[in-house]
């Protein structure tokens, strides 16, 4: 009698999947999406995704490392390609309301919604987006104060708070994306919100 062979482990797009992921994670956050709800929506089963991924927390972080960068990548850009803080700041602002309203994708920003009210045993994953959080405010802080120091902004300029300004608008921006505000009114508020930035010196 012929022996029965094991079938090969069914082959599956991991790009794909992780996209998948990435979306669940992003629409509902870290706590609420189960690996039953993680497996469903990539199309594959829970051995498939710890051999593939190593299991729900590596999961996420590899996705939020994919979403960084295919998604979140226009904070870098302005602070790396405008001449000055203020300058960076309107178009990261401006590029923040496209982006978290954009069609067809989860609205707001992953890495500021995904870990909210999280359980103590999903502490360290809060903790990590908190570490992420904190290092785009020094990312601002090192700009604004680079123009301090070159004379471009006031003397007295406190480039901390308005790192800490800046990140608290990009926040609200992501949470008011997801109550339903359009890009427009998004906008509006990007645009207000520069105002109060101590002029440049020319």
């Amino acid at each position: 009698m012929a022996t029965k062979q094991r079938g090969r482990p069914r082959s599956f797009d991991r790009e794909a999947a992780l996209e998948q992921a990435t979306r669940l994670f992003w629409e509902h956050g870290y706590d609420a999406t189960s690996v039953s709800d993680l497996t469903r929506a990539m199309g594959i089963g829970a051995p498939s995704l710890y051999a593939a991924f190593g299991g729900k927390r590596a999961l996420f972080q590899e996705v939020v490392d994919d979403y960084r960068e295919r998604y979140g990548g226009f904070m870098a850009r302005a602070l790396e390609e405008e001449p000055t803080a203020r300058r960076a700041m309107e178009r990261l602002l401006r590029e923040a309301a496209a982006e978290y309203t954009r069609p067809g994708r989860p609205r707001g920003c992953m890495v500021i919604s995904a870990a909210t009210n999280c359980t103590p045993a999903s502490a360290e994953v809060e903790g990590y987006l908190r570490r992420l959080r904190n290092a785009n405010v020094d990312l601002i802080e090192h700009k604004v104060r680079a123009d301090v120091e070159a004379g471009i902004l006031p003397e007295d300029t406190d480039p901390r708070l308005l790192a800490r300004l800046s990140a608290a608008v990009l926040q609200g921006l992501s949470q008011q994306a997801r109550d339903g505000a359009t890009r427009e009114e998004l906008e509006a508020i990007a645009a207000t919100v520069v105002q109060v930035w101590p002029p440049e010196r020319t």
